[in-house]
């Protein structure tokens, strides 16, 4: 599935609620469904900087495309970071530099945020593209 698909259901599945309060329960249910960064990689360099809770990150590529695992110690940051790695995780590296995050403003996430929380989500989509570079420059 590409990641415009996948960005598009999230759209989808966001619009089914009314409310801002069920959005956030929303996103603290899919915080669960993370796939969860092993401790190993629960480290300082696995940190996301300009995030006011903590956010680890870790990624690998697997063939050709790039997974992500992740982990936070905040419930609603932990949502926030599983909606990005549903989108980019499993995908090309190219083609997660190469996608836009318009769907992020879609479901209207950074207005709704806090205005730290709203800079520690550009951090967390900036660091999954940085993964992207650094694995697309390892497979030219």
């Amino acid at each position: 599935m590409t990641i415009q698909t996948i960005q598009e259901e999230i759209v989808d599945e966001f619009s089914m609620f009314e409310d801002w309060m069920q959005r956030y329960e929303y996103m603290i249910e899919l915080g669960k469904s993370l796939p969860i960064i092993a401790d190993q990689y629960k480290t300082d360099d696995n940190i996301i900087k300009g995030c006011q809770s903590k956010v680890w990150v870790h990624a690998e590529l697997d063939h050709d495309k790039l997974v992500f695992t992740a982990d936070s110690d905040a419930i609603i940051t932990k949502g926030i970071i599983a909606i990005l790695i549903r989108a980019f995780s499993n995908q090309k590296p190219q083609d997660i530099i190469d996608a836009d995050t318009n769907f992020i403003d879609e479901i209207g996430l950074k207005e709704h945020l806090s205005p730290t929380r709203a800079n520690g989500l550009v951090s967390m989509i900036k660091q999954l593209k940085l993964y992207a570079v650094a694995y697309q420059t390892q497979l030219n």
